[in-house]
């Protein structure tokens, strides 16, 4: 009878029928958290040690090129290598830019780079519009052929070039060394992309209102992909900053040389690398883009995670 009415109350023993199951069943799923709470914790470290470790990959370079620059030159010669000159010796900066006419070079170097950013700027933005907007008779053909200028090496082309800016007297001038990097096909196929994502009800709308084309470029367009233009203007201005080939080349004297080839003439004196005052010379070179770069760093992430308008 007392059997009978234990089943009747669903208990044996003053426990629940199947209570050994459900808790078994418990601690299972409370293991299986655990677990899981753990794996994101070790996944968490691992992903902070593997982000530090590239940290320290990309920036030792730059450390060391500071710690060269404030060593003496003995101390550049020592093995092993000590991080941390024992006296910072700023003078290096002041022999690196009295070196030569690096005030010239710093002029020649913004001179050339701000002035192919805004020509790039006046002909990439409508270029690249109309290969997004417009379909024309060739426009697939015509965009294949900029995109086949991305293959081209610089150094293949640079005999012509040279001959034909010999013929119109432009060696030795900014001119002659803005005008080959007018363009870019780089920067086209980068802004037509971005066009292509904007929605057509908004030049829809304002056709409808009349607006003329240039206003919808300038209006509606360019601030739209601002994120973009800002991502291409840093990449121009940094690889027209430190373009060493086609200033050699086009230059004979110090007319219009930039800061990479003064740069260049610092790295011996009477017959003996001077690391220091070279590193220092690298810094003044790195420093107008470092100052770039975190100017537009915010512009530059939105540009990575550009969608356009949905």
């Amino acid at each position: 009878m007392k059997f009978l009415k234990a089943v009747n109350n669903n208990t044996i023993g003053g426990t629940p029928i199947g209570a050994s199951a459900e808790d078994k069943w418990t601690g299972q799923r409370s293991i299986q958290a655990n677990l899981r709470k753990t794996l994101r914790v070790v996944l968490s470290v691992l992903n902070v040690v593997g982000l530090l470790v590239l940290v320290l990959i990309f920036a030792m370079p730059f450390v060391w090129m500071i710690s060269t620059s404030l060593k003496t030159m003995p101390e550049t010669m020592i093995f092993p290598p000590e991080w941390i000159p024992k006296n910072l010796v700023w003078q290096n900066y002041a022999d690196a830019w009295n070196t030569g006419p690096f005030l010239s070079y710093f002029v020649n170097s913004v001179v050339i780079s701000v002035g192919i950013l805004i020509l790039q700027m006046l002909t990439i933005i409508p270029a690249s519009y109309a290969f997004a907007r417009y379909k024309f008779r060739g426009s697939n053909f015509l965009f294949g052929i900029v995109m086949v200028t991305l293959m081209i090496p610089a150094q293949l082309i640079f005999l012509p070039v040279y001959l034909e800016l010999s013929a119109f007297k432009l060696l030795n001038t900014h001119l002659g060394l803005i005008l080959p990097f007018a363009s870019s096909a780089f920067g086209i196929f980068l802004l037509r992309q971005a066009f292509k994502q904007i929605s057509d009800e908004l030049l829809e709308a304002a056709r409808l209102d009349q607006a003329a084309e240039w206003k919808i470029i300038l209006k509606i367009m360019v601030p739209m992909v601002k994120p973009v233009l800002v991502t291409f203007a840093l990449f121009s201005f940094i690889a027209h900053w430190n373009d060493y080939f086609w200033p050699l080349v086009m230059t004979t004297n110090e007319t219009a040389r930039t800061l990479p080839l003064g740069i260049a003439k610092i790295r011996e004196v009477e017959g003996v690398a001077t690391w220091n005052i070279l590193m220092a010379g690298n810094l003044i070179l790195v420093a107008p883009i470092l100052l770039v770069f975190f100017l537009s760093q915010r512009q530059i992430i939105k540009a990575f995670v550009y969608n356009g308008v949905k």
